[in-house]
């Protein structure tokens, strides 16, 4: 699945260091589906980290094209340093669907729920989450803290979550997509 935007991680002005033709890249992650991804840059454009450029399919102003998908591992230190500040960005930014993940989310099997894959959510904020989204939907996340009384930051229990999948260090894919190969038995 492809992102239409993307918040940059780490600009660099001469490409890679291993690189023959010296082309501006950047890292950026994207803000839908956390897509890690190598961009070419249109000569005469930079770009600061933390800054939201368009990489859909349409005209493109400030990239030239993709180069290729990235692992987590690929990231650059400065890319794997602003990744959390990227990622609460987007949250800030799409609010609601990460609400909704905790009014709607569900089991995963019989012992084990969606929320409990949050770091810091184990049983027993589950069921405060559960008892307390049956009474009202949440709203924001502070209204998430204000309700389940001790719940460590809900947000970055999310941001920690998505780092974790990117990592790939993770069996259950709650907000990205697997990374290639996911699945598939290894010999």
């Amino acid at each position: 699945m492809k992102d239409e935007y993307g918040i940059v991680l780490d600009f660099l002005h001469s490409g890679h260091s291993l690189d023959r033709r010296a082309t501006p890249i950047a890292q950026v992650i994207g803000d839908t589906n956390f897509n890690l991804l190598e961009v070419e840059l249109k000569d005469s454009h930079t770009i600061k980290p933390l800054e939201s450029v368009y990489i859909g399919t349409e005209k493109r102003e400030i990239v030239k094209s993709i180069k290729k998908k990235l692992v987590f591992r690929d990231l650059t230190g400065n890319a794997k340093n602003e990744v959390e500040d990227a990622l609460e960005i987007i949250i800030d930014n799409k609010n609601d669907k990460f609400l909704e993940f905790f009014n709607k989310s569900g089991p995963l099997t019989t012992r084990q729920h969606q929320l409990e894959l949050l770091p810091g959510i184990g049983k027993k904020h589950m069921w405060e989450i559960l008892d307390e989204r049956k009474k009202a939907p949440f709203k924001s996340f502070d209204d998430i803290k204000e309700r389940v009384k001790l719940l460590p930051n809900p947000k970055k229990s999310v941001i920690k979550r998505i780092i974790d999948e990117l990592e790939g260090d993770t069996k259950w894919y709650l907000f990205t997509t697997p990374p290639k190969g996911y699945g598939e038995d290894e010999y």
